[in-house]
């Protein structure tokens, strides 16, 4: 029996969370899509930031599993214009650069699940975009 694209986004990125530098790896990716992704995280603390994308990820796997959109909410509202002032268009290459870092890190990776990944993700990334 086929998963559903959700479940196996859930199991990728179990696997994913498994690979030691995943979540570094993340951040050198994103942050050589732009300089205005790196201005984003000057004087950023590092490992905490890699604590909140953790469950982060997380939370829009979970929506698109069925759970309560509040969290999303609450991210949209601490990244829009009055919080951390994210541009709508970043998210693009966040989703670009996260791509490519379970390409890296999932050694299941095929490019189906890649589709999955921003088939499940997008929703819940154009809500938070959606409250800039």
């Amino acid at each position: 029996m086929e998963l559903q694209p959700s479940d196996a986004v859930f199991q990728s990125y179990g696997r994913c969370c498994a690979s030691e530098h995943f979540f570094e790896d993340f951040y050198r990716i994103f942050m050589s899509k732009s300089d205005e992704v790196r201005s984003v995280f000057t004087n950023t603390d590092m490992p905490e930031q890699r604590r909140l994308l953790r469950a982060g990820i997380m939370w829009l796997i979970m929506v698109a599993r069925g759970a309560s959109d509040n969290k999303l909410a609450h991210l949209g509202k601490t990244h829009n214009r009055e919080g951390y002032n994210i541009q709508p268009y970043l998210y693009d290459y966040w989703l670009d650069a996260l791509l490519e870092t379970v390409a890296k890190h999932d050694k299941q990776h095929s490019d189906d699940l890649g589709r999955h990944w921003r088939t499940v993700l997008q929703p819940s990334i154009e809500t938070i975009r959606g409250a800039y």
